[in-house]
């Protein structure tokens, strides 16, 4: 996602069918570096696969194999169809405002912009500080979620024990200690100010997560060879709390509009959408059904966690540190951006770079506080999956989809556009209320009484 553009404003140029048709998105695009399609499909799994896909295992026992398995698959379908009208609606929205790059927060301005009633109009800004904010809390969020993995890694290899609690082991520290000790060395990799000395990092880390997904399919096979045992269903209390997960675990919607933004060839985005939706299936799936069979009820979060504590177990543990370190990082950037271009407006214009290295280590130190309070990973996961996600990747864009064709080409027969969309706004805002409140409830019984739960 882009930093949000000083003085832009989104107007209805386009008034015709024809005068939209005319308008062609590739030939008014500046871009040095198009990304070619497969690129863009490498970019879109990059944008999915981080600490989420660690934790899917943990997901599928908490809901059980005959639930897991259909659910994920409809998640994941469910997804690809609304980031699908998504970004078919922003292309539209190129077209009528005659702006060829937008961000998520630009297309949901611009769809209430260009809307012909008053009243939503008036509610442009509000739509885009409204996905703002969502983006920004689940980026952040993911970045408490990134603190604790890296620090619960950590004490499990200086305790050099199996077994993981949020208690130290032989008088050693808990699980808070290694949290707080970490805050320093994140604030120095976050105080980077361009992605470009991050980029370069992020391609290994992503071949580590692909390496522990092989990995953890050979451990399924050592330690379960028949694959049994999985707890076919649970609750269906605990469907709410592997609702959040699952969705956390393979959601894109915050990095697909920059990846069509620098398409070489935007027309074929519904291509790139597709393989990479399916890839980050298969990917989520994996580690979830292999790393469930292999460690069936003593599943942790992450993945690594289970691994033993032999040479590749131990390396892979490192190298997850590592990799979720410099992910932190490259989510850090974003939402950061995005904040720091409002407080800037009230800052001295001479001072900005002091100003936001500051207001860098401070914002890394609250979302450690976070990580402190709430050390849970798969509940935290699962709050943001349901509360921000459901959110991003169901809600906004079926509304977005509602407000741009709502006149042009309109509502179809029957309205099968209006109650389709609403069907999938419903659903999306079941999915939040229900998975927030179940999360919600994990995050305060484990900031209450760390006891209460191990898989943390």
């Amino acid at each position: 996602m882009a930093r949000p553009e000083p003085g832009r404003v989104f107007k209805l140029v386009a008034r015709t069918q024809a005068e939209e048709d005319a308008y062609d998105i590739r030939a008014n695009r500046q871009l040095p570096k198009p990304s070619g399609l497969t690129g863009s499909i490498a970019h879109l799994v990059k944008g999915a696969l981080g600490g989420g896909i660690l934790s899917g295992h943990v997901a599928w026992m908490t809901a059980g194999l005959w639930v897991a398995v259909p659910v994920s698959l409809a998640c994941g379908l469910y997804m690809f169809y609304c980031l699908f009208i998504l970004v078919k609606s922003a292309q539209i929205l190129y077209k009528r405002t005659r702006v060829p790059v937008m961000t998520y927060p630009d297309v949901g301005e611009a769809a209430c912009a260009c809307h012909s009633n008053p009243s939503i109009t008036k509610l442009a800004k509000t739509f885009r500080y409204m996905i703002d904010a969502m983006i920004c809390i689940d980026l952040f969020g993911s970045c408490a979620t990134y603190q604790i993995i890296i620090a619960k890694s950590l004490k499990q290899l200086v305790e050099n024990t199996q077994t993981t609690s949020m208690e130290g082991i032989n008088g050693m520290p808990g699980l808070r200690f290694y949290l707080a000790c970490i805050v320093p060395f994140v604030i120095l990799i976050c105080l980077i100010r361009h992605l470009k000395w991050l980029a370069p990092l992020s391609i290994v880390a992503n071949m580590v997560v692909l390496f522990c997904i092989i990995v953890a399919v050979y451990y399924a096979f050592e330690n379960n060879p028949t694959l049994t045992g999985m707890v076919p269903y649970t609750s269906f209390y605990n469907f709410f709390e592997f609702i959040g997960m699952a969705v956390f675990s393979m959601s894109c919607a915050a990095v697909i509009i920059p990846i069509e933004n620098n398409m070489k060839d935007p027309d074929k985005y519904h291509i790139a959408l597709s393989v990479g939706m399916s890839l980050i299936i298969s990917c989520v799936f994996c580690v979830s059904f292999f790393g469930y069979a292999g460690y069936l009820d003593k599943c942790e979060s992450p993945i690594t966690v289970n691994f033993p504590l032999n040479t590749l177990g131990k390396a892979l543990k490192g190298c997850i540190m590592v990799m979720i370190y410099v992910t932190h990082a490259l989510n850090y950037w974003v939402p950061f951006a995005t904040v720091f271009y409002y407080m800037k407006r009230k800052l001295d214009p001479n001072k900005h770079v002091m100003w936001e290295l500051i207001f860098r280590a401070i914002f890394v130190a609250i979302i450690g506080l976070v990580a402190i309070i709430f050390p849970t990973i798969t509940a935290l996961m699962g709050f943001l999956g349901a509360f921000c996600l459901s959110n991003l990747a169901f809600i906004y864009p079926n509304v977005i989809y509602l407000l741009v064709h709502w006149e042009r080409p309109g509502l179809g027969p029957f309205r099968w556009r209006l109650w389709l969309s609403l069907l999938m706004i419903v659903v999306g805002i079941f999915f939040c209320i229900c998975g927030s409140f179940v999360s919600a409830v994990q995050l305060i019984t484990i900031a209450i009484n760390p006891g209460k739960r191990s898989d943390i």
